[in-house]
């Protein structure tokens, strides 16, 4: 493969993830503002403050988990759980769109290697 020719293919899959965000943004940003939502109640619930309540629920949100916010009352670990499942959903929306760009991109250079 010459550069030209990857230039090209990295040039259409660009395109084609753009194109398939726009289509998925609606769903993909209500998981993120689900996150934010839950990572403000949580931190509410357990006393911190509003940003550390971000941080916690995208840490979570994205399975990163580094475990220096623990919450400790029942409701706060519900959706903590919530978060994760909407992490992982996100996550794969993700990854479909970035598979589906890849495929977009080799049809439309014409090569499979």
């Amino acid at each position: 493969m010459n550069i030209t020719h990857a230039a090209h293919v990295r040039r259409e899959f660009f395109k084609a993830v753009g194109f398939y965000l726009r289509v998925v943004w609606p769903i993909f940003s209500v998981l993120v503002f689900l996150i934010v939502l839950f990572g403000f109640i949580i931190g509410y619930l357990e006393g911190w403050k509003p940003m550390d309540g971000i941080y916690f629920g995208f840490v979570t949100g994205l399975t990163i988990g580094y475990g220096e916010l623990v919450p400790k009352l029942g409701v706060s670990r519900v959706l903590a759980l919530m978060l994760g499942f909407n992490g992982v959903l996100m996550t794969a929306i993700f990854a479909a769109v970035s598979v589906r760009a890849i495929e977009v991109a080799v049809r439309a250079t014409g090569q499979e290697e």
